[in-house]
């Protein structure tokens, strides 16, 4: 209940905007669920996100990311951004990376990039952000630790930068922006093999968000057995679950 409570304010102005909002926020419960949440940052970020973005008429993606990141307690949020796209998520991640004091980083591909990137931010937010120019997959690898990882699904490199990103020990959280239900996209493939992924869920947010819960890199490696991890998809929402079973 203390979430519902936290994030309240946030969710109220939402479904003043989108009648869609409770059955969204219920599907972010979802997911949230199984992560270490604190929902008073997350509904910081959030209503600090909305009071930043009020420039942009859709930005109801911007201010759900900037939530789950900060209600995740990102240390290290990267995005990979995609030239001629609007900067609101990457307003609404540096609000988050404020309230986790975190380090937000940008990866483009080139100086014209960072050039347009860095003026937007400036123009939009007063916002200079950290930009990293060069190939996403070569950058990924130079960026330990990720915890919440931010990519354009119309960037042709979407699936390279997520699968060269290097996640914290903890796991991390991957979003996909611009997500089509209705391709054949599946986490399972754009990830390094043996990464456990705890859930997943596509939210109709925007053009649609792809999110994906990464546990730590250490599960199943205690004592006394080892874990195999048994898929499900739910058919009616679509949704992935990968559950771990103890084997002796």
């Amino acid at each position: 209940m203390i979430m519902g409570r936290s994030l309240g304010p946030a969710i109220s102005w939402l479904t003043k905007r989108d009648d869609k909002a409770v059955k969204l926020y219920q599907n972010l419960k979802q997911i949230i669920t199984e992560m270490n949440w604190c929902p008073d940052t997350a509904s910081k970020a959030y209503i600090d996100t909305v009071k930043s973005c009020k420039i942009f008429q859709e930005s109801s993606v911007a201010e759900l990311i900037a939530a789950m990141a900060a209600g995740w307690n990102a240390k290290l949020i990267v995005e990979a951004w995609w030239r001629g796209g609007v900067v609101s998520t990457s307003i609404g991640l540096a609000v988050a990376s404020r309230h986790t004091q975190a380090r937000h980083v940008c990866v483009v591909p080139d100086e014209l990039s960072r050039s347009e990137y860095m003026e937007a931010m400036m123009r939009e937010a007063g916002i200079s952000p950290e930009v990293m120019v060069g190939e996403a997959e070569e950058v990924m690898q130079r960026i330990p630790e990720v915890d919440f990882l931010v990519v354009d699904c119309r960037r042709k490199d979407y699936a390279g930068v997520l699968r060269k990103g290097k996640l914290s020990p903890k796991g991390g959280v991957l979003v996909c922006k611009h997500a089509n239900p209705q391709r054949t996209f599946r986490w399972r493939s754009v990830l390094t093999a043996g990464t456990p992924v705890v859930r997943t869920v596509f939210l109709p947010v925007g053009k649609g968000l792809d999110i994906a819960h990464v546990g730590s890199s250490s599960t199943g490696s205690s004592s006394g057995g080892t874990d195999r991890w048994i898929r499900y998809v739910d058919q009616e929402s679509g949704e992935e679950h990968i559950f771990s079973r103890r084997m002796r």
